[in-house]
């Protein structure tokens, strides 16, 4: 048989056509045996309880841990639009990146909402080798401070991922690295460090992991590949090196230091290292399952917690909502705001205005001098 156009096409629609019936075949099958992915499965609860539905918090707050990417560019009036209808009274953009954008990033804020942000700088860890690194990396921060840059963000990325000149990873607690976290100390200028992510994404992709379904959903973050990723333990506690090893540095240890479903080992962690502090940022899911005991934490560490949600312009505002109503409410058996953060429910922690102030303005406002305090009011 002589391959021509016309056959081509015929095989085509062939193999479309068998891959229809195969697709509907399957989708009759479990529509009739009332099956469904647990992706769709979305039940309406028949449970009568308070609903109080917050749109902006108590009290101002100041959110430590936003990535606004558009105040390089922005005249940013829409995104302090969004915040005042929140009752945010500040916003740290992490994102603050180096060199230029930086720079402009600055004088964009300065010119159009210089009480309302602030900016953290970012390294490039993979030029380490650099004969300069070192002096040069110094003389960034310090550039950046004296502009105005009110702390270092440091990326997953550092311990997970960056690799030196020879190809390896660059350990979070690498002595050649140790100048830095020194320098901010003398500056007084905070550390914000994500390291590693929820040791979930190092366990096997099973039914007993309750992190299946944002493995499923974001397979590059399973970090379970012994070939590509160190263990959660090795990256942990070079990261708890550094707190020990810098004593006179102040660290926020990001995402409740993946510690929000330990939160004995969170208490003994802030008891062990007096110059580290936390913050919320995509972790309220993991307080607001247990209630009972989030609620005891955050009153006994009230001075030692940020504000944070991890923000960034492809989420919605109202997603700060389900952070209000947790933090303020006494509301029961409520829903997260992504299922694959959470497939469990949230109840409200009521607390107490005392640690409501503390996590939403004042430990920030010590933190950070250089806010405008006459934005709380």
């Amino acid at each position: 048989m002589f391959f021509t156009i016309k056959n081509f096409l015929k095989a085509v629609l062939f193999i479309i056509g068998i891959f229809l019936i195969t697709y509907l075949c399957i989708d009759y099958i479990q529509r009739k045996n009332n099956t469904m992915d647990i992706e769709e499965y979305s039940p309406i609860s028949t449970l009568k309880v308070k609903q109080t539905l917050l749109t902006k918090s108590k009290y101002p707050f100041i959110d430590v841990h936003g990535h606004p990417f558009p105040t390089v560019i922005s005249d940013l009036s829409g995104l302090v639009s969004e915040m005042d209808s929140l009752n945010m009274a500040f916003m740290v953009n992490l994102s603050g990146f180096r060199g230029l954008y930086l720079t402009k990033s600055l004088e964009n804020i300065k010119r159009n909402a210089p009480t309302r942000f602030g900016l953290f700088l970012n390294l490039d860890f993979e030029t380490i080798d650099d004969k300069d690194f070192e002096s040069n990396t110094l003389k960034m921060i310090n550039d950046a401070y004296n502009k105005g840059v009110m702390g270092l963000k440091i990326y997953k990325s550092l311990g997970l991922t960056d690799k030196d000149s020879e190809g390896d990873r660059i350990k979070i607690n690498d002595p050649r690295l140790k100048p830095i976290w020194e320098l901010c100390g003398i500056l007084k200028i905070p550390i914000l460090i994500h390291s590693g992510e929820p040791e979930s994404f190092w366990f096997d992709k099973d039914k007993y992991n309750e992190r299946w379904l944002e493995l499923r959903q974001k397979p590059g973050r399973y970090m379970g590949n012994s070939s590509k990723y160190p263990t959660y333990k090795e990256v942990i506690s070079e990261q708890h090196d550094i707190f020990r090893n810098n004593p006179q540095t102040i660290f926020i240890n990001a995402h409740l230091g993946w510690m929000g479903n330990d939160l004995d080992a969170l208490s003994e962690h802030l008891d062990k290292y007096p110059n580290v502090m936390t913050e919320l940022g995509a972790v309220l899911a993991e307080l607001g399952r247990q209630p009972k005991r989030a609620r005891e934490f955050l009153i006994n560490y009230k001075e030692r917690v940020l504000f944070g949600k991890d923000y960034n312009p492809s989420q919605e505002f109202s997603e700060y909502y389900t952070y209000f109503r947790v933090l303020e409410t006494d509301d029961e058996y409520f829903d997260y705001y992504r299922k694959r953060h959470a497939h469990w429910k949230m109840y409200g922690l009521s607390l107490p205005d005392s640690v409501l102030k503390c996590i939403y303005y004042k430990n920030a406002l010590k933190l950070f001098p250089k806010i405008d305090k006459n934005l709380i009011k």
